[in-house]
């Protein structure tokens, strides 16, 4: 009986980065105003329930880059803890990718598996998809709560 050998992880640099181009459209898109303003905030339906807040923050601006949050108010389930995002903004590049997700800092590109916190190898691929997702929902189907249009997506 032979043991199969799993091939080693590679990473998709262009995927990850067309998906970081993707978010930071996004974001663009739901803060049109995003040199004047530091906060935006959005109410989504979520299927089979009321309407959740999700918040969009600046926590930091440099000259190339931006700090921001984008987290959840409240959690819709007790088992199922709100989503939190730290984000950091790349204007240069046009790029934004998650840095943070919850109290998980410092997320590596690739990780081994298995491993102590257990995180899939592809562990920020995965959330900046997931970022994508909810970025997405909020474009499609959210309601801002100020003044600012939010800009229509594009087929």
């Amino acid at each position: 009986m032979s043991l199969a050998v799993k091939p080693k992880y590679r990473t998709d640099l262009a995927g990850q980065m067309a998906e970081t181009e993707a978010n930071y459209a996004r974001i663009m898109k739901l803060m049109p105003a995003f040199d004047e303003v530091d906060s935006r905030e959005f109410a989504v339906e979520l299927p089979g329930q009321h309407h959740v807040h999700f918040l969009l923050t600046v926590t930091e601006r440099c000259r190339y880059t931006t700090m921001l949050e984008f987290c959840q108010q409240e959690a819709p389930y007790e088992w199922a803890p709100a989503p939190r995002f730290s984000l950091r903004i790349y204007h240069d590049a046009r790029m934004a990718e998650v840095v943070a997700f919850h109290q998980h800092r410092r997320l590596q590109q690739r990780y081994e598996y298995p491993n102590d916190k257990m995180f899939q190898r592809d562990e920020k691929a995965q959330l900046n998809k997931l970022l994508g997702e909810w970025l997405s929902h909020c474009l499609n189907y959210g309601q801002a709560m100020d003044a600012l249009p939010i800009c229509e997506v594009s087929p």
